[in-house]
C-alpha cells in the first residue's frame, strides 16, 4: 500500500518537474516572443481592440505597490489620454513552459508622459500565457521596480 501511495504521489510530482526542465520549443517561445511584442506595440499605439484581444477575460495584473487591477481598469489606464508610454524594448526576455501555462519574464525601462509630467520606470515583469482552445492568452501580470 505504501509503496502505491508513493507511486500516486511520486510520478506525477516527477512528471509536473520535468516540464519546468524541458526547454519550449524554438517555435512556440518565437510565437509567444512575437505575441508579447504585438502587445507591447499594441499598448503604446492605445490600440484597446489589439490591446484587449491579447487578454483572458479573467485577467489581473499586481502592480509595484500590490494594486490589483482587472481587465477593464488595466486597459482603462493604458489607453488614458493622460498617458503615453514611449516606444521600449525588453530585455532579458524569457519563457518558461508548463504545459498549457507559459511564463514570459524580462526588464523593461519605460519612459513617456502622465498628465503632461515625464516619468521613467524599469522594472522586472512576469507575463502568464494560458493556452485556452489553441490560443494563447495572457492571464496575469506582475512587475516588480528595479531601481
Amino acid at each position: 500500500m505504501r509503496r502505491l501511495l508513493l507511486g500516486c504521489v511520486l510520478v506525477p510530482a516527477l512528471a509536473v518537474a520535468g516540464l519546468a526542465h524541458a526547454a519550449p520549443p524554438a517555435a512556440l517561445v518565437a510565437r509567444l516572443k512575437a505575441q508579447a511584442d504585438a502587445w507591447d506595440r499594441a499598448i503604446v499605439a492605445k490600440d484597446r481592440a489589439a490591446i484587449v484581444a491579447n487578454m483572458a477575460d479573467d485577467f489581473r495584473q499586481i502592480d509595484g505597490q500590490g494594486n490589483v487591477e482587472n481587465l477593464r481598469s488595466f486597459v482603462d489606464g493604458l489607453v488614458s489620454p493622460a498617458l503615453v508610454i514611449d516606444p521600449y524594448t525588453v530585455e532579458d526576455f524569457e519563457v518558461r513552459l508548463y504545459g498549457d501555462t507559459a511564463l514570459l519574464s524580462g526588464r523593461t525601462r519605460m519612459t513617456g508622459r502622465y498628465d503632461g509630467k515625464p516619468f521613467s520606470s524599469h522594472y522586472r515583469y512576469i507575463d502568464v500565457y494560458v493556452r485556452r482552445a489553441g490560443a494563447w492568452k495572457i492571464v496575469s501580470v506582475q512587475i516588480t521596480p528595479l531601481p
